[in-house]
């Protein structure tokens, strides 16, 4: 069991990585990765101009089942971690809130969608 929770650790940094490069690329700047807050985690925090993204990040092995795995109770903890965060980093509260998702599915190109939260 120690293993296979082991495995999905791995799985799941490898992909918030993945997705960290690709904003990268995109023009954004990573500030958070795996961000704690009193309300949960934030996978990643990143910010292009004055647009500050909260990301999930999901790796599945369909599209369907990356979209599905996200609940409306996930959705409201991320927003509240978001907001634990700016209450910690005023200098941000001028920006422009943005919740995304980035998926990574087996043989496809991994997919940015923002604002999907």
């Amino acid at each position: 069991m120690r293993e296979a929770r082991r495995q999905r650790y791995l799985s799941g940094l490898s992909a918030e990585r993945t997705a960290a490069a690709l904003l990268m690329l995109k023009g954004y700047r990573i500030l958070g990765m795996r961000v704690r807050t009193a309300a949960g985690e934030i996978d990643l925090i990143a910010l292009r101009g004055n647009r500050l993204a909260f990301v999930e990040v999901k790796r599945r092995a369909s599209r369907l089942e990356a979209e599905a795995s996200v609940s409306l109770n996930q959705r409201r903890r991320i927003r509240s971690a978001a907001q634990l965060w700016l209450a910690r980093n005023p200098q941000m509260s001028d920006c422009e809130l943005h919740f995304d998702l980035f998926f990574l599915v087996r043989r496809r190109f991994p997919r940015h969608l923002a604002d999907a939260l």
